[in-house]
């Protein structure tokens, strides 16, 4: 996938505890892009067996939407790994979209996941490949890693920040996640962080998700850092509650001017560029000239407002 074929909405990603059968439902129905039932940091290590077992009947079970559907197993570095892609995969892969993986150091720990996926895939009789992998980019490390572990598979569909552990392993002064750390009054600590993020999921035709705001009452402040990430060009952003759902697919879709006139930059360059238009390699609409770079600018917006199921305004299709 190019970064002009943006594919699957992942404006909003729901994480789910995977322990919780009646938060599992009430997901079902919600107009998160992404939903991902969590086996990692949402369950307590007593818990991750029962929690495997739910995730499968959750998956196999209907009345979900068209949310793409992820589980988060644990890292690489805790017992448990193993067996959270053997039951899962085994048990529900036909109806599991990617896993997640936390905490990606480097791209052996993506290599081992594509390495045992392809094992269950096989035994369990699915279409290996199938199953996407979301690698989490979560310290100094993976960051340095990055490009390495984007390209590591071709699973890889998505990087995604992991800003609590991210600010742990640079020792950043604050313990509000996403919120600027106390003395630094210019600019935006993680600008680097997330522009490396964007710039390898771009490089490598990924898609790059932003992680939580955990003040989930602080609706405003959720707005104004999936604002941020959405203006850099991230394609979603992590929500912990239902009341971020509307915030996060609103922001991280185009403005409906936007979108008409991404759609009228690119119909009136392919008529211009033809041969009944003139085949002229720049022109005039209305005020402003538009030429190649002006189309690849538009196709950006309009597959970000296609994936989201938009279309052209009544008065745009008026004009």
């Amino acid at each position: 996938m190019s970064a002009l074929e943006i594919g699957r909405s992942r404006r909003s990603v729901l994480a789910v505890p995977g322990s919780s059968a009646k938060m599992i439902e009430k997901a079902k129905g919600l107009a998160a892009d992404e939903i991902f039932l969590d086996l990692e940091d949402a369950v307590a290590p007593i818990a991750k067996a029962e929690a495997r077992g739910r995730v499968v009947d959750a998956l196999n079970s209907g009345g979900w939407g068209n949310q793409i559907k992820v589980v988060r197993v644990n890292d690489w570095t805790t017992p448990w790994t193993y067996l959270d892609v053997v039951d899962v995969v085994s048990g529900a892969g036909a109806n599991l979209d990617a896993i997640l993986l936390p905490k990606v150091e480097t791209a052996s720990d993506v290599q081992a996941l594509d390495l045992l996926l392809t094992q269950v895939e096989k035994n369990a009789g699915l279409d290996v490949g199938a199953i996407g992998i979301e690698p989490q980019i979560e310290s100094a490390r993976s960051l340095r890693n990055i490009d390495d572990i984007a390209t590591a598979s071709p699973r890889v569909q998505t990087l995604v920040f992991g800003p609590a552990d991210m600010m742990a392993s640079v020792n950043m002064r604050t313990l509000v996640v996403g919120e600027q750390p106390e003395g630094y009054d210019t600019g935006d600590a993680y600008h680097h962080i997330l522009m490396t993020i964007l710039l390898a999921a771009r490089t490598h035709g990924l898609q790059a998700i932003d992680g939580p705001y955990l003040q989930i009452r602080d609706l405003d402040a959720f707005r104004r850092a999936a604002g941020r990430t959405a203006g850099l060009g991230f394609d979603g952003k992590w929500v912990l509650h239902p009341t971020q759902i509307d915030a996060a697919n609103e922001i991280f879709s185009p403005r409906q001017a936007d979108f008409d006139k991404a759609e009228e930059i690119l119909e009136a360059y392919e008529f211009h560029t033809s041969e009944a238009g003139g085949a002229r390699g720049a022109v005039m609409l209305g005020d402003e000239m538009i030429d190649e770079a002006s189309r690849k600018m538009a196709l950006v917006v309009s597959a970000k407002g296609r994936a989201a199921s938009m279309t052209r305004s009544d008065a745009a299709n008026r004009t």
